[in-house]
C-alpha cells in the first residue's frame, strides 16, 4: 500500500514539472533563448534547440502528462477500493481531481507563466529527454490519428490554431504585456494573407498614366505635379499598358540632352501584369523575386484593373505611410449633427470604424459608393438617395458615371430602408 501512496506523489510531481514546462515552453520562443545563450545561462543551447522545434517537444509532453495524470488517477482508485470499498472510490476520485486541479494545473503553470525564463531553463533537460525516449510512441501515435482523420491530417501534429494566437495577443494586450500597436500588427499579419490583390489596388480610374507618344519633359511634368517615382504608360487606350516609366530614368535622359532619346518607348521598362484574384502574400513574394515595386492588375476579362505598389502591400501591415510629400487628403468630412461628407471611393470598413456603422463589409462592393450604387441599381447622378442600414444616402458628386462624394446623415427609420443589391464601384 505505501507504495502505491508514493507512486502517486511521485506521479503527481511529475505531472506538475510537465505543466510548468508545458507552460513555460509555449511562452518561450527562439529569440528569447538566443538572448539567453548570450547572458550565458545554464541550459540556454539546449532550449534554443527545443525551440527550433517546439510541435516535437510539446507532443511529448502532452503524452507524459496524460501518463502521469490517468496513471495517478488509477492508483488512486485503486487504494480508496482497498480501504473504503467502492463508495470511497468515488468520493477518493472527485477529490484526487480537484487536488490535482488545484496543484498540478494552476499553481504549477501559474509558476510557469509568472517566472517562465526560468522554469524553461530548469526544465529543458528534462523535456529534452522525454522528447527523446517518447519519440517513437508519439510519432505512432500521430500517424495512426492522421491515418484515422480524413484528409492527409498532419504530420508533425497538432499545432496552435490562428485563433488561439489572435486570443494570446488580445489576452496580452488586455493585462498590458503586449502593446495597442504589436496587437494590431499580429492581427494584420493574419488578415494580410487572406487579403487578395483587388483589396489593396489603386483602381483603374484614380490611376496616373501617361502616353507613349508624350515628349521627355510632358512626362516629367506628370511625374513632378503627382509625386510619383513610377508612371504606367499605355498606347492609343489607356486600358492598353504597355509598359512603367522610372522617374529616374527621365532625369538621367533629360540630364544628358545630347544623347536623349526622342520618345518614352525607348525608357519605358517592362510591366508586371498579375490577376486581381492573388493573394498580396503571394504578390509580394513574387515583387520581392522580380525585384519590382509596381503591379498591373488585370481583371477576369484582361483588362486593366488598376495597379498595386509596394507600398499598397506593407500597408496591409503596418497601416498608412505618408511621407513629407504626401498631401492629406480627409475622405470623411462631419456635416451638422450625425452627418458627414464622405468620398465614394471610402471603404466600409473605414466608415464604420469612425462613425460606429454596422454597414455589411463582405459583400461584393468594398467602398460607400460602391454601396450606394448598387442601392440605386442605376447610373448615379446628383441629388440621388438612398436609405439603406440606419443611413441616407445622398449623392453630391458624379465624375464620369462615378460618384465623386456623398452626404450621409444617420437615420432612424431602419425599417424602411432599401437593401442594395450586389454590384461595384
Amino acid at each position: 500500500m505505501n507504495w502505491l501512496i508514493a507512486a502517486v506523489a511521485v506521479l503527481m510531481v511529475l505531472g506538475s514539472l510537465l505543466a510548468m514546462a508545458e507552460a513555460a515552453m509555449s511562452r518561450m520562443s527562439r529569440v528569447r533563448a538566443l538572448a539567453l545563450i548570450e547572458d550565458e545561462r545554464r541550459n540556454a543551447v539546449l532550449l534554443e534547440r527545443i525551440e527550433q522545434d517546439p510541435a516535437r517537444y510539446l507532443n511529448s509532453i502532452y503524452l507524459a502528462v496524460m501518463f502521469s495524470q490517468n496513471g495517478s488517477a488509477i492508483l488512486v482508485a485503486i487504494i480508496a477500493e482497498r480501504r473504503f470499498g467502492s463508495v470511497g472510490v468515488t468520493l477518493a476520485s472527485i477529490g484526487f481531481t480537484l487536488l490535482y486541479f488545484l496543484f498540478v494545473e494552476a499553481m504549477s503553470k501559474t509558476l510557469g507563466i509568472q517566472r517562465t525564463d526560468r522554469v524553461a531553463l530548469a526544465l529543458a533537460p528534462l523535456v529534452y529527454w522525454l522528447s527523446r525516449v517518447l519519440s517513437l510512441p508519439v510519432r505512432g501515435l500521430i500517424g495512426l490519428a492522421n491515418v484515422l482523420l480524413p484528409g492527409k491530417g498532419l504530420k508533425e501534429g497538432p499545432f496552435v490554431t490562428e485563433e488561439e494566437i489572435r486570443s494570446m495577443a488580445d489576452v496580452g494586450h488586455e493585462e498590458g504585456v503586449i502593446e495597442e500597436g504589436e496587437k494590431e500588427l499580429i492581427h494584420s499579419i493574419f488578415e494580410f494573407g487572406d487579403t487578395l490583390t483587388r483589396d489593396v489596388m489603386v483602381p483603374r480610374p484614380d490611376m496616373v498614366v501617361v502616353e507613349a507618344n508624350y515628349t521627355l519633359q510632358a512626362a516629367m511634368d506628370v511625374a513632378i505635379k503627382h509625386g510619383y517615382s513610377r508612371i504606367p504608360v499605355y498606347e492609343n487606350d489607356p486600358d492598353n499598358i504597355v509598359g512603367v516609366l522610372y522617374a529616374k530614368d527621365l532625369f538621367r535622359a533629360l540630364r544628358i540632352t545630347a544623347e536623349a532619346p526622342k520618345d518614352l518607348k525607348s525608357l519605358m521598362r517592362e510591366a508586371y501584369f498579375v490577376p486581381e484574384t492573388m493573394r498580396v502574400s503571394d504578390l509580394l513574394r513574387e515583387m520581392q523575386k522580380r525585384k519590382v515595386h509596381m503591379a498591373i492588375v488585370a481583371d477576369e476579362y484582361g483588362d486593366v484593373a488598376g495597379l498595386a505598389t509596394l507600398e499598397d502591400i506593407i500597408e496591409e501591415i503596418v497601416g498608412e505611410i505618408a511621407d513629407e510629400y504626401d498631401v492629406e487628403e480627409s475622405r470623411i468630412l462631419p456635416v451638422g449633427q450625425d452627418g458627414w461628407r464622405v468620398q465614394g471611393k471610402m471603404p466600409i470598413w473605414e466608415f464604420n470604424e469612425l462613425v460606429g456603422g454596422d454597414l455589411p463589409e463582405d459583400q461584393e462592393w468594398k467602398t460607400i459608393g460602391g454601396l450606394v450604387a448598387s442601392g440605386l441599381a442605376k447610373i448615379p447622378e446628383a441629388g440621388d438617395m438612398l436609405q439603406y442600414g440606419g443611413f441616407e444616402f445622398r449623392v453630391e458628386r458624379v465624375a464620369r458615371r462615378r460618384i465623386g462624394t456623398v452626404l450621409v446623415r444617420r437615420t432612424r427609420q431602419e425599417g424602411q430602408e432599401k437593401r442594395p443589391a450586389n454590384g461595384r464601384s
